[in-house]
């Protein structure tokens, strides 16, 4: 009995001495700091703790088949074997890496042993032995590969300390593995581990199998085109559980986006910043030219953190409006089939699943239709039955109607779920809150297909636009202004606008297609030139004559104070300068000269000469005049030579060319654009999206005129439901109120009477009262303690000689 207990609780006195160390009992804590710091000088103890470790394990498989029960009653195996197991188990895998030779079968028999009586183990000793194999793969000892259905299983037991750990340590095996670099051949194998797990019929399973693969497809470890189809798959599950649990997935994976996007945004920046921080222009100037150098650096920081948080927030929509954005719904091998599929399980189960159920189905489909553009018929006319104002939920079904419907989809088989949500939501007798929530559906729809809208249709719903109710008033302004840009031949001329009354804008056609001629943003890069041939105008003197002018081909400068030098380079003399008759500094000259035929051209190049030489002799004779500065007009005949002499910028002889020989047409061009032409384009494309945000100035933001969303856009962009009752006021609960008016009640404070609050200081202190808290110097100390001492002194000396006692008669 003696030596059972030295083998199983401890360590036996003999390996001890026989080392040459003292027998004095060592537990294993203290052992094993030893055995890492010393591995060479306990290899006897190792060899002792292993082999007690084997004897454990064989006394502990026999007790189980023998079905042998403790004194406490219980039946498996003895508690005091499981736990000395469950510690020399730990033990030697802390210390495996300090003997690789002496403990090679160690990491093989510990997985042998969970893989074939885990279901079967205590639950103390089984959690033990899991975290001594954890230990053994976080350091590299064994594969994940080999145990990962081990641990998948490890999750079904029902244990939740065990499932726990056994779910956190696989994502965060599988996310250390693809970190630096993605091995595939390793991640399809754990892959086809996860994908027969999710596909088998049990429930506890499939379900573990897909929360594991939601995870790693979150993460962004696992969001390839294989993951994505088996998490959609799992829609079509015999259990109902499988089913919602991906639905609810598919639906809230870009709510889950959204927050972890701001929860890494709020970690990597250093300080945190709302999302409506704006960078203003008298923000850059202070931190640029106001204050001292140690503020200015400060806000110099603060400005580039604003900026870096603008460009990741830029950055992250541009993510999520590319082919990146990993929703699982995007990476589909085949939508069709998909979206038919489900559709045909919800017509199915039309009597089987909850109303909810349905919904989340229903706008599955709906997501799927709208991000793929497919083609369902008989998709819409199932909306038509739920398609009330007092259906619950009415707002997320209209959202996904909006959400199904593309420029892909005939404008008939959508036509009766637009009449429906015109006849049910846009009454006179209806609540307001449906007629507003139905205008804003109708122009959704439009959006996506304008060719539904009839114009007495319009007209009939612009007449809203004088409701009292303001969210129905907005709402049909909202409509008006959507019918402005997209065909405003539907409107009233009352209705269309200034800027649209000419417009002569209209919906393509279904089936129609623009094929793009021109590279994107070319149009921005023309209309910048044409801006800055207009600012060359403002600041650079003009080269074009004025209609008194163009008869005569005259030049008229300023004086040498105030206008332009005009250098004759042919004769090499300056030329004097010119006061206009109009008091402005210009110059004028005639168009003439270049749009004209090249016949004239030539002429005037034989008439050169004789020009010049008129003109410098003009000029001498007015030298001789006295020099007064103000000359009379002179005449240039060539253009070559205004160019010449004029000393303009290289723009603007680029405007000059331009409105003398006429627009270019794109056609006569290379078609070849440089790499800073595809630069400025981008620069302009920034500034446009800056416009869009309000950060640049007025005059620039008008320039931008409102952009109708591309086919491409509204399909990537998911609907939101709370987007269809803007600016209705939902009816507050009794509950509501109350907390509303006790939030009012805190702001003031206790009930007091006018006069007590009249009385009440509600100012500072007095400075009499300031005086006495001030701290007093020491000689002043000194000298009040004096005074009053001498004051004492006087007041005792008084009181003795004026006291003259009581009346006795009194």
């Amino acid at each position: 009995m003696t030596s059972h207990h030295h083998a199983m609780t401890g360590l036996s006195p003999e390996p001890l001495s026989a080392s040459g160390r003292s027998s004095e009992k060592m537990s294993l804590p203290s052992l094993q700091s030893k055995m890492k710091c010393d591995p060479e000088g306990y290899e006897t103890e190792l060899l002792l703790v292993y082999n007690q470790f084997k004897s454990s394990l064989e006394l502990f498989k026999q007790q189980a088949d023998l079905g042998f029960k403790s004194v406490t009653g219980s039946g498996g195996s003895d508690p005091t074997v499981a736990k000395d197991l469950a510690e020399r188990a730990m033990f030697l895998a802390h210390v495996t890496p300090f003997y690789p030779a002496h403990l090679a079968q160690f990491p093989g028999q510990l997985s042998e042993f969970l893989h074939a009586s885990a279901r079967t183990l205590p639950s103390g000793l089984r959690l033990h032995v899991a975290q001594a194999l954890i230990l053994l793969m976080n350091r590299k000892m064994v594969d994940i590969g080999e145990n990962l259905a081990l641990f998948m299983e490890l999750q079904t037991y029902g244990d939740k300390a065990l499932k726990n750990l056994a779910y956190t340590h696989v994502v965060h095996s599988i996310k250390r593995m693809n970190m630096k670099h993605k091995n595939e051949v390793k991640n399809r194998t754990l892959q086809n581990v996860l994908f027969r797990m999710l596909q088998q019929e049990d429930e506890t399973k499939a379900k573990r199998a897909l929360i594991t693969l939601r995870e790693l497809h979150r993460r962004k470890v696992w969001f390839d085109e294989n993951t994505a189809n088996a998490i959609c798959s799992a829609c079509f599950h015999p259990s109902s559980r499988i089913m919602i649990a991906c639905l609810s997935f598919l639906l809230d994976y870009e709510k889950i986006e959204d927050e972890d996007d701001s929860e890494a945004s709020s970690s990597d920046e250093d300080t945190p910043l709302k999302s409506h921080v704006a960078i203003n222009r008298e923000d850059i100037y202070k931190a640029h030219h106001k204050g001292t150098l140690a503020s200015k650096k400060k806000k110099k920081a603060k400005l580039q953190r604003a900026i870096r948080s603008m460009k990741k927030q830029q950055r992250l929509t541009s993510e999520k409006s590319t082919s990146n954005y990993h929703t699982p719904l995007n990476h589909l091998r085949d939508p069709q089939e998909f979206a038919e599929k489900l559709f045909s399980r919800l017509q199915a189960c039309k009597h089987v699943e909850r109303f909810e159920v349905k919904m989340m189905m229903l706008k599955v489909v709906a997501r799927t239709i709208g991000l793929h553009r497919l083609v369902i018929l008989n998709f819409y006319p199932y909306f038509i039955n739920y398609i009330t104002p007092h259906q619950d939920g009415v707002t997320e079904l209209l959202a996904a109607a909006v959400q199904a419907c593309h420029d892909m989809v005939p404008p008939d088989a959508v036509e009766p779920l637009f009449k429906q949500i015109v006849n049910k939501f846009i009454d006179d007798r209806a609540q307001p809150e449906a007629i507003a929530v139905g205008l804003n559906a109708t122009r959704e729809i439009c959006l996506r297909m304008p060719l539904l809208m009839t114009e007495d249709l319009l007209q009939d719903l612009a007449l809203y636009k004088k409701s009292h109710t303001k969210a129905v008033s907005v709402a049909a302004r909202s409509l008006i202004g959507l019918f402005r840009e997209l065909n405003p031949s539907l409107l009233i001329k009352k209705d269309r606008g200034r800027q649209h009354v000419d417009s002569k804008a209209r919906p393509k056609a279904y089936g129609e297609v623009n094929v793009l001629s021109n590279v994107p943003g070319l149009e921005l890069l023309e209309h910048d030139d044409d801006n800055e041939d207009s600012d060359d105008d403002d600041d650079e003197p003009s080269l074009r004559g004025t209609d008194d002018n163009l008869h005569n081909d005259e030049l008229v400068a300023t004086s040498d104070d105030e206008g332009l030098q005009i250098t004759n380079s042919d004769s090499g003399s300056e030329d004097d300068t010119m006061i206009s008759e109009d008091g402005d500094d210009c110059i004028d000259d005639n168009d003439s000269d270049v749009s004209g035929d090249e016949d004239e051209v030539d002429a005037e190049d034989e008439d050169e000469d004789e020009n010049r030489e008129a003109e410098d002799e003009f000029e001498n004779n007015d030298a001789k005049d006295g020099g007064s500065g103000i000359i009379k007009k002179r005449k240039f005949a060539d253009f070559d030579r205004q160019l010449n002499d004029a000393e303009a910028s290289l723009r603007t002889l680029k405007r000059l060319a331009k409105e003398n020989m006429g627009p270019v047409p794109l056609d006569s061009t290379d078609g070849f654009l440089s790499n800073e032409d595809f630069r400025r384009i981008k620069e302009l494309k920034a500034k446009q999206r800056l416009a869009q945000q309000g950060l640049l100035k007025k005059a620039d933001a008008k320039s931008t005129a409102f952009k109708i969303p591309t086919s491409d856009e509204l399909s990537i962009k998911r609907v939101d439901p709370a987007k269809l009752e803007v600016h209705v006021k939902r009816r507050m609960t009794k509950e509501e109120k109350l907390a509303l008016v006790k939030a009012g009640r805190e702001e003031r404070g206790k009930y007091m009477a006018r006069a007590a609050v009249k009385q009440k200081k509600t100012g500072g202190l007095s400075n009499k009262q300031k005086e006495h808290k001030k701290a007093m110097p020491l000689v002043a100390k000194r000298a009040k303690v004096a005074k009053s001492r001498v004051e004492k002194r006087k007041k005792q000396q008084l009181s003795g000689k004026n006291f003259r006692g009581k009346k006795a008669w009194k």
